[in-house]
């Protein structure tokens, strides 16, 4: 561990410690979530084998970059990028308001998890990590899982409390890609209880219960009246109470909302073309060496 200096302590876990370190070598910002190993029965905890086996497979912009992992017979060491802050603590300074590209961020690296056939399980503020740069990237795999089809039976003890999906409150073990939309959609809105009318079989459940306390549906509008037309569509879809019927990641991030984020993209896209383009054509117009100019060459790399 001579190889990194902490700095200070971030935060502190269930498992381990988080702190904010120096690599020596290469003077970088890293940091260090240590792991204690003090219950040689148990061994590594079940949530840093699978954070450490996905993080792995899951290289991507907006994923939160494993560089090491560090054993010893008491401690096992995760070395991760350094990001400034988190979505929470963002929040928190802008009151309650997000950022467009911050949103689109967040989709694009669920999007990529799922392509890889991966759940995150565990998606809240506090494990969407931002640097200065105003980069968001995914952190905190340790209830991720990957899935198959068709779709196996899993915990439904997953996900922060006011974050789970209404499904996955009320027993369902079957879930999919669907219970880290609603999520997201958790981050912006409010919304009432559920009943058949507007989610067919949701009493068939196991933990539905007839007697739950009735709460009227708040108009996504009313709960936030500077978000547009096309915000409004988004988030509601976001938070469908019928996992089917939930959009997608890859869905949401083509959504009218995003339209000038996307317009942008396109237009580097199709600069980043021309440019390659104009590359291209300048090399094709540079004249061909003739046969006596290459034996020409040849006879002088041969002499010297």
């Amino acid at each position: 561990m001579e190889k990194y200096q902490k700095i200070e302590k971030l935060g502190e876990g269930t498992y381990g410690i988080v702190y904010k370190s120096l690599n020596r070598e290469t003077n970088e910002v890293v940091a260090l979530k240590r792991i204690r190993l003090d219950n040689e029965e148990e061994g590594v905890p079940c949530t840093a084998i699978r954070e450490v086996s996905l993080l792995k497979e899951l290289v991507h912009p907006n994923v939160v970059r494993l560089h090491d992992v560090l054993h010893t017979d008491r401690k096992l060491t995760l070395v991760f990028e350094y990001l400034d802050s988190d979505l929470k603590k963002y929040l928190d300074a802008n009151g309650g308001d997000i950022d467009l590209n911050l949103l689109f961020q967040l989709l694009q690296g669920i999007d990529f998890c799922h392509s890889q056939r991966v759940l995150h399980r565990d998606l809240k503020p506090q494990n969407l990590l931002i640097n200065k740069k105003g980069e968001l990237k995914l952190g905190d795999f340790g209830l991720a899982r990957a899935y198959g089809i068709p779709v196996r039976s899993y915990s439904h003890e997953v996900v922060t409390l006011w974050y789970r999906p209404p499904d996955v409150l009320m027993g369902s073990r079957q879930y999919s890609t669907s219970i880290d939309l609603w999520s997201i959609g958790c981050i912006f809105a409010v919304l009432g209880t559920p009943s058949e009318a507007s989610w067919p079989g949701v009493s068939q459940l196991p933990e539905y219960r007839a007697d739950f306390p009735v709460h009227q549906r708040i108009m996504l509008e009313r709960l936030f009246p500077k978000l547009n037309q096309s915000g409004v569509d988004l988030l509601g879809r976001l938070l469908e109470y019928q996992p089917d019927r939930r959009i997608s990641a890859r869905e949401a991030l083509q959504h009218e909302f995003f339209a000038d984020i996307n317009m942008r993209l396109r237009q580097a896209q199709l600069s980043a073309q021309q440019q390659q383009q104009q590359q291209q054509q300048q090399q094709q117009q540079q004249p061909m060496p003739s046969l006596v100019q290459v034996a020409q060459q040849q006879q002088q790399q041969q002499q010297q």
